[in-house]
């Protein structure tokens, strides 16, 4: 039997908590139905018994102290809430028990924002890891030696799992289900719950919002122009010349700054506008590319689909219901 425990850290999300406890718990009982033994023995385990969440509206009671662990064969650790700084320095004292499991050979799972305490035991050092894309930068920022994967659904490296924003932790735990049982059994459960299962990207729903926590203000500069200027073709020698920098010098900076290149900076940039024109307006496919500096359908089809994981087309019927009118 896989011996399952879910942390119950303070400052986390219920929902987080509770959605691995019935998932697992119903796989047991679909395998229970199918003549099959339960597989998963799924515990709670926190600091003390009772934990309060969401300003105390809610408790939830640990089935298992963390002291009374002494061997697991997954630590689930859930979405955190609000500041990550203050979250993690509440939940110190749970460090040191997930690295003790991990080295004791437990695979450890964190579930959107849950990334941010797995990434302070430091196993994740030199690793790869999804997260919320819209705690990327902090997250890049509080831990520079681990790899964040951009727009990545599930990451897995070493026995550690990662899972991207908020809802996306289904497909992790659907991940680790097929894996324990088989794909049969998976599916099942993405019919039950009614999840996508084979959704690998949280690219349609990230909102790109530029980058500019940091303190190189010829760069700053430099993404002021590229707002301002989306509807023209703008070069990388253009933003040099703009901020008196030689082109190597900018790149550099601009890479260091921004974590993307120009290019791919510009592209992104592009892209959010389009995809808010998609969202709001009743323009067609060819006037929101003219809009934000494309003249090349093909080219525009291929940077749009990178960034976002749809075509232009379907983000248009998938988010506009205008466009369905």
């Amino acid at each position: 039997m896989k011996r399952v425990s879910i942390l119950v850290p303070e400052s986390s999300v219920l929902q987080a908590i509770a959605d691995p406890q019935y998932l697992f718990s119903a796989v047991n009982q679909f395998m229970v139905t199918s003549g099959k033994q339960p597989l998963f023995d799924v515990q709670l385990v926190g600091l003390k018994k009772q934990v309060k969440l969401n300003n105390r509206l809610f408790s939830i009671h640990a089935s298992q102290l963390l002291k009374d662990v002494k061997e697991t064969d997954l630590v689930v650790i859930p979405a955190l809430f609000g500041d990550m700084k203050s979250a993690i320095a509440k939940n110190k004292k749970l460090v040191p028990w997930i690295q003790e499991q991990y080295d004791n050979g437990a695979e450890v799972a964190s579930l959107c924002v849950g990334a941010f305490l797995l990434a302070s035991t430091g196993l994740l050092d030199g690793k790869k890891c999804s997260t919320h894309w819209g705690f990327q930068e902090e997250f890049r920022e509080m831990f520079p030696d681990v790899e964040v994967q951009d727009g990545s659904i599930i990451t897995e490296e070493h026995r550690i799992y990662s899972s991207g924003g908020a809802h996306s932790y289904w497909n992790l735990l659907l991940h680790l289900v097929e894996k324990y049982t088989d794909r049969g059994t998976a599916i099942l459960a993405s019919k039950y719950f009614a999840i996508d299962i084979d959704r690998d990207s949280q690219a349609a729903f990230a909102m790109f919002q530029g980058q500019k926590n940091h303190n190189d203000e010829a760069i700053k500069k430099a993404q002021e122009y590229i707002d301002d200027h989306i509807q023209d073709k703008i070069s990388i020698d253009e933003l040099a010349d703009f901020t008196k920098l030689g082109r190597r010098s900018f790149e550099r900076r601009f890479k260091a700054a921004t974590n993307n290149s120009v290019l791919e900076y510009i592209n992104r940039v592009k892209v959010e506008s389009a995809k808010r024109s998609f969202e709001m307006s009743r323009k067609n496919i060819n006037e929101v590319m003219f809009d934000v500096g494309y003249t090349d359908t093909k080219a525009f089809r291929t940077i749009f689909k990178k960034n976002t994981g749809l075509t232009p087309i379907e983000y248009r019927n998938k988010y506009n219901k205008m466009a369905l009118s």
